[in-house]
C-alpha cells in the first residue's frame, strides 16, 4: 500500500513522470489498472473512491504491485480519516463513544471499534509520532501531557503533523491526512506501528 494525494489527476501526472516510488525498492511505479471502487463516508457526504494500482517497473525493481490509497482514506475503513480522526480527538477530550457517535452521525458500535483499536495501540502510536515530530522538525515543539494515553497519542499525531508542515510543502493537508500518509493508511490496521521507527512515506505531498 502506498499513500498518495487525493487529486487523481495529480496522481496520474506523477505516475507518468515516474514520481511515485516503490516503498520496497525505490524504483518508479507505473500504472497497472485499478483497485475496486469504494464508497467512503466523509464528514458531510459520501464519495466514491477508485484507487489506482501501480507496478514497480524499474530495471532493478521488485515488480510488485501496489494500491495507491488517497491520504483521505484508511485501509479497510468505510469512513474517511477526517471522520475517524475527529472521533479520536473527541475521545481525547473526554467524550464517550455514544456521544461521539451522535455528534458524527455514526453507529455507536462503529465508533467504539475505532476507539478500542486506537486505544489498544495508543502508546506505540504516541512513540512513533513523537519520534517523527523530533526527526523532521525544523524546530520541534512537543505537546504537554494530555492526561491520558489516548490523549497523548492524539497530541503526538498533531505535533508530528506540525513538524511535517514546517519541513515540507504540504499545503492543505490536515493532521489526520499526515497520519494516514506516514502509516500508509494503516493507522487502525493490525500490526501497525512496528516497534522500529518507520521512514516517512514520501510518495504523498
Amino acid at each position: 500500500m502506498v499513500t498518495v494525494e487525493a487529486d487523481p489527476d495529480s496522481v496520474e501526472r506523477r505516475l507518468a513522470a515516474g514520481g511515485v516510488r516503490c516503498p520496497g525498492c525505490s524504483e518508479a511505479l507505473r500504472p497497472w489498472g485499478r483497485a475496486r471502487v469504494r464508497e467512503v463516508r466523509g464528514v458531510v457526504a459520501s464519495a466514491q473512491v477508485h484507487p489506482r494500482r501501480a507496478r514497480c517497473s524499474g530495471p532493478a525493481g521488485c515488480l510488485r504491485t501496489h494500491v495507491l490509497l488517497p491520504v483521505t482514506c484508511l485501509v479497510r475503513r468505510a469512513d474517511d480519516v477526517e471522520v475517524i480522526g475527529s472521533a479520536l480527538a473527541k475521545a481525547a477530550d473526554g467524550l464517550g463513544h455514544r456521544r461521539i457517535a451522535e455528534d458524527l452521525g455514526r453507529f455507536p458500535e462503529t465508533v467504539r471499534g475505532w476507539l478500542r483499536r486506537f486505544a489498544g495501540r495508543a502508546e506505540p502510536v504516541r512513540v512513533f509520532f513523537t519520534r517523527l515530530a523530533v526527526r523532521v522538525a525544523v524546530e520541534v515543539v512537543l505537546p504537554e501531557p494530555a492526561g491520558s494515553v489516548l490523549g497523548d497519542a492524539v497530541a503526538a499525531v498533531k505535533a508530528a503533523a506540525g513538524s511535517v508542515a514546517s519541513r515540507f510543502e504540504v499545503g492543505g493537508v490536515t493532521a489526520w491526512q499526515v497520519a494516514s500518509a506516514v502509516s500508509a493508511g494503516a493507522l487502525l490496521a493490525p500490526g501497525w506501528p512496528l516497534s522500529r521507527t518507520e521512514p516517512i512515506n514520501t510518495s504523498s505531498p
